[in-house]
């Protein structure tokens, strides 16, 4: 698939339990594609530097490699991991206040709408396949539906033809700063 290996959309480094998935994300493929450029849009949009910008999956295991700031204080994946699973979508809780109260409003739109895409595949094809099967499901979903070129999640418009696809996708990035913990 364009855009993306499946080596990568069988990692499950990338696989964030609360939904987002780590693959589609715009500061993972900065790294990835070691774009200093886009790194430094990517930390301008969080307030961060662009050597801010290095992620390689929220799921690394301890210690990890290099996971951004943000992803090494999250609660959700702290709750997660504290209850043995691997994401939110085996937890009867969801959606939490952890969810709910998300500072970053794309993130909570994002998650609202995978996880329970993750719990049918799940259903489907069982914990780890389902998993799999969540992550390409997230990578066929992030390219532009006018030129077919691979997009990262909150995208505002295709790079190459330039076409809007924030609300087909996942709607304006805002940021609440006063919930940010860095």
């Amino acid at each position: 698939m364009k855009g993306w290996t499946e080596e990568e959309i069988q990692n499950k480094e990338l696989m964030a339990p609360c939904g987002l998935y780590c693959g589609t994300c715009g500061i993972y493929i900065a790294n990835r594609d070691n774009n200093e450029k886009f790194k430094t849009i990517m930390g301008g949009l969080y307030g961060l530097k662009a050597d801010q910008m290095e992620c390689y999956g929220c799921m690394q295991s301890d210690p990890p490699r290099k996971i951004h700031d943000f992803c090494k204080v999250c609660a959700i994946r702290d709750c997660v991991k504290s209850k043995n699973f691997t994401s939110c979508q085996q937890c009867d809780e969801w959606p939490c206040h952890l969810i709910e109260e998300f500072p970053i409003s794309t993130g909570r739109r994002v998650m609202k709408r995978t996880i329970p895409i993750w719990r049918e595949k799940a259903a489907e094809f069982g914990n780890e396949k389902g998993s799999v099967e969540w992550a390409r499901s997230e990578c066929e979903r992030y390219h532009c539906s006018s030129c077919g070129e691979p997009l990262f999640r909150g995208v505002q418009k295709c790079r190459v033809c330039k076409k809007q696809v924030a609300d087909e996708l996942d709607g304006t990035f805002e940021l609440s700063t006063d919930k940010l913990k860095l």
